[in-house]
């Protein structure tokens, strides 16, 4: 099995959902969608961008790549390093952000 069909596999069975309703909520027959769990076909983008929304999980997570590394990051000293969607967070923003996390030093 492929990577892609083991994830599919996993997040359907953790839900508790059947191939069907989860074919049915993705628009397309069984057969097809029972493919993909199998490996016999991998999904396009488009489906596997409709699969990843479904199970609220990233299509990278899909594919079985593996998430970066994480970084340790100073925000006192580089509060740039901050992006939510994809666009900077505000001064003001980072202001609510830091007093929230001094609350919660240990």
């Amino acid at each position: 099995m492929s990577e892609i069909s083991t994830r599919l596999t996993y997040l359907r069975e953790r839900q508790g959902w059947t191939k069907t309703r989860v074919a049915q909520v993705l628009g397309m027959s069984l057969q097809k969608y029972a493919n993909y769990e199998y490996g016999r076909r991998e999904p396009d983008l488009e489906t596997i961008a409709k699969i990843a929304s479904l199970y609220d999980v990233s299509a990278d997570y899909l594919l079985g790549r593996k998430a970066p590394e994480k970084h340790e990051v100073d925000l006192a000293k580089d509060p740039e390093v901050l992006l939510y969607n994809g666009h900077k967070v505000s001064p003001d923003d980072m202001d609510i952000i830091r007093a929230i996390l001094e609350r919660h030093e240990d």
